[in-house]
């Protein structure tokens, strides 16, 4: 009988607040979409640091005539055998070396040419001009500093770059985007708990005569409020169900149909399935408690029911 009749009088609180309740339920699936987004964000650049973190390298570019004249670190002239041999096993003797490979100038203009071959400077470079260099490949990436401090300056070295630094850029521009979303999920969570809180106030004020009649006949102020933390619970539900809704069309239409990004750019690791589902649990969860702990904050605090 009791749960019956809290469960009327969720329908009859829905029914009155029908526009608000639908505006705390867009609301809510949208500061969740955002949050969940942030989150898969989040999820991503981790992912693809991994994986490049993992493929990238330190390139030791060596001295070549052109630097001898161009650049003060090639003032003594073009790297010699000696120093190249020199500078290769001092690398494979540290231990944070996984692979060395030595790239000449031939097979760095052949590369070249492979990428730029369309374009107008391609056609004026030659090989002389290019650098040979030492890939190296670190056990650690995060080590990168130990081979710059040991073989920048080097006779013979011209530079020493961490292809890292190139991806940073990248990491950090998602990292900007992400504190957006995050910053405009704190914007709409507000707007969210401010609806949910005014729409309690409404709904608990439209029925002060039958609380006031059920305090009369003995009922406890947790079974008075019961039915409007419900209803909060309720709105906060669908919302969350649709936030998860939102999150799965993205993924679906963004990688893998739609904008198809993992065909359009096949070089980005982008994060699976078993991820995008991981968050929807937790999505619901937040979406069911949060509008519950609001109204009943909002009942505790503003209204004496």
């Amino acid at each position: 009988m009791r749960a019956q009749f809290v469960l009327s009088e969720i329908g009859v609180g829905l029914r009155r607040n029908l526009t608000m309740t639908f505006a705390v339920i867009v609301s809510v699936a949208l500061s969740l979409a955002l949050f969940g987004g942030a989150l898969l964000m989040r999820e991503q650049v981790s992912t693809m640091k991994d994986y490049w973190y993992d493929k990238v390298n330190v390139s030791i570019f060596l001295c070549n005539k052109t630097d001898a004249s161009a650049s003060s670190k090639c003032a003594k002239g073009a790297v010699t055998t000696q120093q190249r041999e020199q500078i290769q096993a001092d690398l494979k003797k540290m231990d944070i070396v996984e692979n060395v490979i030595h790239e000449t100038a031939e097979e760095a203009f052949k590369h070249y040419k492979e990428q730029y071959g369309d374009t107008a400077i391609a056609s004026v470079i030659t090989p002389d001009q290019m650098q040979e260099s030492v890939r190296v490949k670190l056990k650690d990436p995060e080590k990168y500093k130990v081979v710059a401090t040991a073989f920048a300056g080097r006779d013979g070295v011209e530079s020493v770059q961490d292809q890292r630094s190139i991806l940073e850029t990248l990491f950090n521009m998602m990292r900007s985007v992400n504190y957006a979303a995050v910053a405009l999920m704190l914007l709409m969570l507000v707007i969210a708990l401010m609806l949910i809180i005014n729409t309690v106030r409404v709904s608990a004020f439209s029925r002060r005569r039958e609380t006031g009649i059920m305090r009369l006949v003995g009922a406890s102020s947790f079974y008075i409020q019961m039915p409007f933390i419900m209803e909060a619970a309720f709105s906060g539900l669908v919302g969350g169900a649709f936030a998860c809704v939102l999150l799965v069309a993205g993924r679906y239409f963004l990688v893998d149909h739609g904008l198809n990004l993992a065909e359009q750019m096949p070089l980005v690791n982008f994060i699976g399935w078993d991820v995008v589902l991981a968050q929807l649990p937790l999505v619901i969860v937040i979406g069911l408690l949060m509008p519950s702990v609001a109204a009943f904050i909002a009942l505790r605090k503003y209204l004496k029911v």
